[in-house]
């Protein structure tokens, strides 16, 4: 069975903040949002077939905020909406399998997330195992850090490796960098994504709706997301297989040789263990964006990297693109989307 061709083409975001003093809330940040995508498209609310948002009650404090955001959207006339407790990337992916059964010709799916809320690190704590690891308090800091020995200690990789990963994305010299002190051995600050506030709305059509509306559609050439055991243990934390799996279905048989790679890692070692477990080679472009690294917004910041990606295509600045999306601690669940412009 051959799937239709769907794009994606149109991408926008809120910016990426460290925090504020208010209380920035998901409607605050995704009419914004919303508003440019509609400008660039030349389109209504009502043109809009289907919505899918990825956000978490948790992180919100609240019970159904998914359905306050809403309010972003307005609920009259009726709407057709969907949610995932994920990143928003999730989210797109639904609204790809909806066009995909012809029941929608045109999608939306966004994200949304305030991450410095709280003490995130000690929040994300409560995604572990509850019977072996969450009873720990594990920081989210202290297991990249665990998973960042494991490779050195392999020799998977080097602390220089690391940090050529932060200074492509910060400019800074790697040897400034490699002279910081530790926040958690072996990571320094750079090695770590501060956390950020964000919203991140992509909209995804089917072939002819994307014809009608822009010159060059980021065409999905392939999508497969995977998940590997929540039991640390019982994993290599040095390597990836569900995104090795995740790729390999995504590729096919097409060239791993695409033009840009927007990789979603929060450390700069998980971005060398995505990247190998993907196979791309030295030519291409990795997170022309600065990738998550420069702002772990939760639940936007893989939809954003699917947006971006798309965005290079949509612009004429690739013909091919790959994203990549993460969830759950340590790389657990892995998402790949690849993409080509018409030429391509």
């Amino acid at each position: 069975m051959t799937l239709p061709r769907i794009a994606i083409i149109g991408f926008a975001h809120s910016p990426n903040v460290v925090g504020t003093h208010g209380t920035t809330n998901g409607v605050e940040m995704l009419i914004p949002c919303f508003q440019k995508l509609y400008a660039d498209l030349g389109i209504s609310r009502t043109d809009i077939d289907f919505w899918c948002s990825g956000s978490s009650d948790y992180l919100a404090g609240r019970a159904f905020s998914f359905i306050s955001a809403i309010d972003s959207i307005g609920a009259m006339p009726p709407i057709n909406e969907s949610h995932v407790e994920m990143d928003g990337a999730w989210a797109l992916y639904e609204a790809w399998v909806k066009i995909a059964t012809g029941e929608v010709d045109l999608a939306l799916a966004y994200g949304f997330g305030k991450s410095t809320a709280g003490n995130m690190d000690q929040t994300l704590a409560l995604q572990t195992d509850p019977y072996t690891v969450g009873p720990l308090w594990p920081d989210a800091r202290s297991l990249g850090a665990l998973q960042a020995r494991a490779g050195l200690d392999a020799g998977t990789w080097t602390e220089a490796d690391m940090a050529a990963v932060a200074a492509r994305t910060t400019g800074a010299s790697p040897d400034d960098l490699l002279a910081a002190d530790y926040v958690a051995n072996p990571l320094r600050a750079h090695d770590i994504a501060p956390y950020t506030d964000a919203a991140a709305a992509v909209i995804i059509a089917s072939e002819r709706r994307a014809r009608e509306l822009v010159a060059n559609p980021a065409f999905v050439t392939g999508w497969d997301h995977r998940i590997d055991t929540p039991n640390f243990g019982a994993r290599d934390l040095t390597v990836s297989p569900s995104t090795a799996l995740a790729g390999r279905t995504a590729f096919g048989d097409r060239s791993r040789a695409v033009d840009v790679a927007e990789i979603n890692a929060a450390f700069t070692h998980q971005e060398l263990i995505i990247r190998n477990a993907l196979e791309l080679p030295d030519s291409v472009r990795i997170n022309p964006s600065g990738g998550s690294l420069a702002g772990n917004s939760l639940f936007s910041a893989g939809l954003q990297r699917v947006g971006y990606a798309a965005h290079e295509i949509l612009t004429g600045n690739a013909g091919t693109a790959l994203a990549h999306a993460t969830s759950g601690p340590l790389l657990q669940q892995n998402m790949v989307v690849t993409l080509a412009g018409d030429e391509n």
